[in-house]
């Protein structure tokens, strides 16, 4: 897999889209939950790609959340992207005014996991700690169930998502909660950074 773009690059170019902390905190997250994902599932080989992808997936969300996963494409191509990128980024708002239907299992994991982190991440918020290093699967179930906590993350989605990876809802909220526990550390120390 092919991204068209290194690191720095998609790190220079998700910067000149967004500015906000919690967009840059987002993209930080999922990265490192598609680099998780990548190595667990065993495609480690391709993991800067799914990590890329993550990085970049809502790189049009801040400036023009009406246009998302459509105004990324020209973005992307301008930054030098590849089809493949592009398609695997889009492929996460597939129902949510975009066709492009998550087929292969990064784009499938992007789909499943993006809502999740928004979810685990608003409820890692409510913790003393203000982390889900200590999080357990119990206490993300009662706030999934809460339909009005976090009342953006569509729990549809999320739901939808489990199933295109034929995956129990329970097994995708664990691995997810898992890979935001495992990366916390760096994305926190890299968020500083950015500042």
């Amino acid at each position: 897999m092919n991204a068209g773009l290194d690191r720095a690059q998609a790190l220079a170019a998700l910067r000149k889209y967004n500015r906000e902390p919690f967009h840059l905190l987002h993209a930080l997250t999922v990265e490192g939950v598609m680099r998780w994902f990548a190595r667990d599932l065993g495609f480690a080989e391709d993991e800067e790609f799914w990590g890329l992808v993550g990085l970049l997936h809502d790189i049009d969300f801040e400036m023009w959340p009406e246009e998302h996963c459509v105004r990324c494409v020209a973005l992307l191509r301008e930054e030098g992207a590849t089809e493949e990128f592009i398609h695997a980024v889009c492929s996460h708002g597939y129902g949510l005014g975009c066709d492009v239907e998550p087929t292969l299992p990064m784009e499938k994991v992007l789909f499943a996991s993006d809502e999740l982190t928004g979810l685990i991440g608003a409820a890692a918020k409510m913790r003393p700690s203000r982390s889900c290093t200590d999080m357990e699967l119990s206490s993300l179930k009662k706030k999934f169930k809460d339909k009005k906590f976090a009342a953006g993350c569509s729990r549809d989605v999320i739901r939808d998502g489990a199933a295109r990876l034929g995956w129990e809802l329970d097994v995708l909220m664990d691995k997810t909660l898992q890979a935001m526990a495992a990366t916390e550390a760096q994305v926190s120390a890299e968020l500083e950074a950015l500042a």
